[in-house]
């Protein structure tokens, strides 16, 4: 071989290396890209599971308390009663955030996506208390599993009530396509189209709870 095939051969960027299979974090079956999860209380943590694992913790399960199973059903806060007042008195810096109770935890945590990941706010508990007050359905939220995901868009609010793992789905979302210091075009366009997903997948429910 000439001297410039070998350099040509050298330099040829190497095919990547096929992507490990993911592996249920139970009994290391093989899982897709799509699968269910399991919250490990103790570990304040998600376990990726097949879909056998998954049935036998879902929606209560065994697993004697410290594992539970996130459901896979989303609702939308049809009569949400929310205004910028009550946002801005929760502490909110930006216009999406998600709300959840934490096995352990003596009060609602709050979060909030970014380019760094999913950002803790500082929730003041008296608003937040205000704010459930007027929508009662958002004191249910099953604990360490769902999470109530609130959006601040164009003067209007929503909220939707979803599996914990969807928060945290919107969080890798935003962390892939944040650009510079605003976020950048493509990371709104991602969000607003990843809200526009969520919508169609979400049943009403009334503030009050019902269906």
């Amino acid at each position: 071989m000439s001297g410039l095939g070998s350099l040509r051969r050298i330099s040829a960027p190497k095919p990547a290396a096929p992507a490990a299979e993911e592996r249920c974090e139970f009994c290391a079956a093989g899982i897709g890209e799509r699968h269910g999860h399991v919250a490990d209380v103790d570990q304040h943590r998600l376990l990726c599971v097949c879909r056998p694992c998954y049935l036998l913790f879902a929606p209560q399960g065994a697993g004697g308390g410290r594992y539970r199973g996130v459901g896979e059903e989303v609702f939308r806060v049809a009569d949400l009663v929310l205004d910028d007042v009550r946002w801005d008195a929760l502490r909110i810096p930006v216009d999406v955030a998600f709300f959840f109770e934490q096995s352990g935890a003596e009060q609602t945590l709050a979060f909030y996506p970014g380019p760094a990941g999913a950002t803790e706010s500082l929730l003041d508990l008296v608003a937040w208390v205000d704010v459930v007050r007027e929508n009662p359905v958002l004191g249910r939220l099953r604990t360490d599993v769902e999470g109530a995901l609130l959006r601040r868009q164009d003067g209007e609010f929503s909220c939707h009530l979803v599996p914990i793992d969807v928060c945290y789905e919107l969080v890798g979302i935003v962390r892939r396509s944040w650009t510079g210091l605003g976020g950048g075009p493509e990371v709104w366009r991602d969000i607003d189209a990843w809200f526009a997903a969520l919508e169609a997948r979400a049943a009403p429910i009334a503030r009050d709870g019902a269906r």
